[in-house]
């Protein structure tokens, strides 16, 4: 027990060590991108900062299979070169039952990033993208559903939108029996306008069967309103962003994600994106353990044997590998190519399997 303890004690440091040299590494490298996306001189150096720490927790738990696998390559780098396996070995303990330790620290990092990390990197993300969204554009675009329809504002510097519409497709870019109010800067109402449809095209909503009603003070809205075959609302919302507006899957905590999934399904949206982010944060334990296990089949051996650098090599390509595949069956599921849990669950579990073989035929031939 002592043994195991030890090996976990000491993978547990590396883990944490490596976490604090990429989270500076990480620091920079966004504080930079910032200063290329964002004037300084109008939101300031303060925000700037700001901007940047919200956005450093997102980048690390992205990372987090990569930092598990440089960790495992550390570790047993470090046992072999001080020989500490080869007394394990001798002292009649299996190298696989030397693996115990490590597995299960990486499967309760998983664990522990899917059920504590993830609601901080949802807020954090959710905040950032709202001041993101605020400092580059001067107002955010917020979408929200129930049983009535749907609820969109868009926001830019010549004013705020409102938006209401009683249906639309699949992804909110064509809305039916809209209504939409438009405010001024300052915040008052200009005009209400009604649509039998509206579709998103380039930077414009095309409504059709328009009525346009003035809103300014002293105004008889309705002797001075106007009808209109066809009329285009300036707009600054794309598909992506309007996509964006259900919620972006990193956005959303794992604990609010199955009430939003229920939520966007009654409302006729589709939630793939985030039935498959849900099953890819339950899978991402198994997936850590693959990490491990993988290095564990390239450096176990004793550094007498040499290529150590190539085993190493050879180690992180095939962990970049897995982690590629992993990202490409997320994809494919969510397009609807493939079934949700199948694009989910298959690559860490296989990647368990494959790493279990590769172990097995480098210790036993």
């Amino acid at each position: 027990m002592t043994l195991y303890l030890y090996f976990a004690r000491k993978f547990v440091v590396i883990l944490a060590a490596l976490t604090g040299v990429f989270l500076v590494m990480q620091m920079l490298f966004a504080l930079l991108e910032h200063l290329r996306r964002f004037d300084v001189s109008q939101i300031g150096f303060v925000k700037l900062f700001q901007l940047m720490l919200l956005n450093t927790p997102k980048d690390i738990y992205q990372i987090l299979p990569l930092i598990v696998i440089l960790s495992s390559l550390t570790l047993f780098l470090s046992l072999a070169r001080s020989s500490e396996l080869v007394v394990t070995r001798a002292s009649g303990r299996s190298a696989l039952t030397s693996l115990l330790s490590p597995v299960v620290v990486a499967f309760l990092v998983g664990v522990i990033g899917a059920t504590t990390l993830n609601p901080i990197v949802a807020a954090t993300t959710k905040k950032y993208d709202e001041l993101s969204s605020l400092y580059r554009q001067g107002g955010n675009n917020v979408l929200s559903f129930s049983r009535d329809g749907i609820w969109l504002r868009q926001g830019d510097r010549n004013g705020q939108t409102v938006i209401f519409a009683q249906g639309s497709n699949h992804d909110a870019t064509i809305l039916r029996d809209v209504t939409m109010i438009t405010y001024s800067p300052d915040g008052g109402p200009q005009r209400r306008i009604e649509s039998s449809v509206a579709e998103l095209s380039e930077s414009q909503w095309r409504l059709s069967d328009v009525k346009i009603w003035p809103l300014g003070q002293g105004v008889n809205s309705e002797s001075e309103a106007e009808r209109l075959d066809t009329f285009n609302l300036s707009t600054t919302l794309t598909r992506e962003q309007i996509r964006d507006s259900f919620g972006k899957p990193r956005a959303v905590s794992i604990w609010d994600l199955p009430r939003l999934i229920g939520q966007l399904e009654e409302a006729g949206f589709s939630a793939r994106r985030h039935t498959m982010w849900l099953h890819m944060e339950l899978a991402q334990p198994f997936f850590l353990i693959a990490m491990v296990l993988v290095s564990a089949a390239f450096t176990m051996r004793h550094t007498r044997f040499g290529r150590t650098g190539l085993a190493s090599l050879l180690a992180t390509m095939s962990g970049f590998g897995l982690y590629y595949i992993r990202n490409f069956a997320q994809i494919l599921g969510e397009n609807g190519q493939i079934p949700i849990e199948l694009a989910a669950w298959t690559p860490p579990l296989a990647s368990v399997l494959f790493a279990l073989g590769l172990l097995l035929h480098m210790e036993d031939g």
